[in-house]
């Protein structure tokens, strides 16, 4: 920011003369998307929170290219992120390191699985940087499986937000447990919790069921949840029961579905009730309309608390570890489908509520003051130090050269031979592109329709 020029200089006419705060996303997936796009916002609100920046903050959008890439529709039901759509682009991992090498960002958010975090982190410390950007990443939602794996290989970032304090308390654990740095570790909360608090509305009686792309897995408990789900209706023909589905049949979310509720609905044995519907859109729009959420194990449910709308957590198919309800142990949310059809509603528990982060005590808005306190003091401190992940070449050579290696990255973090993007020209560069995109819809076609398939048949 440049000097001013009196000490009674106005702030606002010192940001209008300032340059803009260059931030850019790097998400592989349409909720990793949303939660990087919301993060940025809210870590960089000009003059917001303590020691805020008062410049215009310029976000931009880069999409990993990978069998989860977010489609225009995806994008679009995400919701309004604050991010220009023609500030989207799609990169492989390379031409995101170009990027920042060459464009000039002040900030970079890596909402990206651990995997493709620590690749970046390891090709950000070879560019070798006279000044790089603040390193921010952190988790989509609840922390339930790989918590020292994922946590090891986000580890050299600058900032890892964790959703809540539970989280936070969790995160320096493992870090300091392995001997590694866990100053990075910042407290925050979902950025994308909101809306009105719950209130009943007369002649209105919604039962939403959130559904997961992975969980259940099997045919099996995923039938058996859609059936329960459709008796729901036929015992109460005067609710709205509607299942929340994230992805169309062949979109990819953040998680593999192999077997949609949708196609299960299809073979519904004479069909569903008319009080029964399949709903798609913005998470927070369904809530508004929403008198009870139920899940598995769902972030939804974190939402849905924010907003103080009766939650259930279900425990029909067992309190497990691989479906995730086992974070909700203590909660007061778990019960069956048994009791909700008898009109039971789950309470809270509110010293397990208060060590979520999901702010039902109305505390959100200053949920980011310390996350944007910290970005802002790295922003100040001039050159920044060397990126240092705890994975290194010599402190893990069996593990990190193969994740380097999935993003065309040699084990010092350079691009590999022949991995580096070309500049072809205005012709050359149209028939690529137009190879590229029909190779990368054939390779989105096998990985999402006809793999599950073959899996599926090598189950018979």
């Amino acid at each position: 920011m440049p000097p001013r020029t009196s000490d009674t200089a106005d702030p606002a006419d010192t940001a209008a003369t300032a340059p803009a705060l260059r931030v850019a996303v790097l998400a592989d997936s349409d909720t990793r998307w949303k939660w990087g796009a919301l993060t940025a916002r809210r870590l960089t609100a000009p003059g917001a929170g303590p020691g805020g920046d008062a410049r215009p903050v310029e976000v931009s959008g880069l999409l990993l290219r990978g069998r989860a890439t977010p489609t225009p529709r995806q994008l679009a039901e995400v919701g309004e992120v604050g991010v220009d759509s023609g500030r989207v682009r799609e990169v492989t991992a390379v031409e995101f390191l170009h990027a920042v090498r060459d464009e000039g960002y002040d900030v970079v958010v890596l909402a990206l699985v651990g995997g493709a975090v620590q690749a970046m982190l390891h090709g950000l410390a070879a560019l070798r940087l006279a000044r790089r950007p603040v390193l921010v990443t952190g988790y989509v939602g609840v922390v339930y499986e790989k918590l020292a794996d994922g946590l090891l290989l986000r580890h050299g970032a600058d900032v890892v937000l964790a959703n809540s304090r539970d989280d936070a308390e969790r995160f320096r654990a493992v870090y300091e447990g392995v001997g590694a740095d866990a100053s990075a570790v910042t407290e925050a909360a979902l950025p994308f919790l909101g809306g009105e608090p719950y209130r009943p509305q007369e002649g209105r009686d919604t039962v939403v069921f959130a559904a997961q792309p992975s969980v259940p897995a099997s045919r099996a408990d995923r039938t058996y949840l859609l059936r329960r789900l459709v008796e729901h209706a036929r015992l109460h023909p005067d609710r709205e029961v509607l299942l929340k589905l994230r992805s169309k049949p062949g979109e990819h979310t953040t998680h593999i579905e192999e077997l949609p509720y949708q196609r299960l609905a299809e073979r519904l044995p004479g069909g569903p009730p008319p009080n029964f519907r399949l709903v798609y859109g913005h998470m927070g729009e369904v809530l508004d309309r929403t008198d009870l959420l139920v899940t598995v194990s769902s972030t939804a449910a974190l939402e849905s608390l924010h907003r103080r709308i009766p939650t259930a957590v279900l425990s029909d198919l067992g309190v497990r570890e691989a479906l995730g309800n086992h974070h909700f142990v203590g909660s007061g949310l778990i019960t069956s489908f048994d009791r909700l059809d008898d009109g039971h509603r789950p309470r809270p528990d509110a010293r397990w509520l208060a060590g979520q982060g999901v702010a039902a005590d109305g505390s959100y808005p200053t949920a980011y003051d310390t996350a944007r306190a910290r970005v802002t003091g790295l922003l100040a401190a001039g050159a920044l130090p060397d990126l240092a992940p705890y994975y290194t070449p010599a402190s893990a050579p069996g593990y990190l050269p193969g994740i380097l290696a999935r993003h065309h990255l040699a084990p010092d973090g350079h691009p590999l031979p022949g991995s580096a993007p070309k500049e072809p020209g205005r012709v050359r560069g149209a028939v690529r592109g137009t190879v590229r995109n029909a190779a990368r819809g054939a390779y989105r076609h096998g990985v999402q329709r006809v793999a599950p398939v073959i899996r599926r048949m090598g189950e018979l």
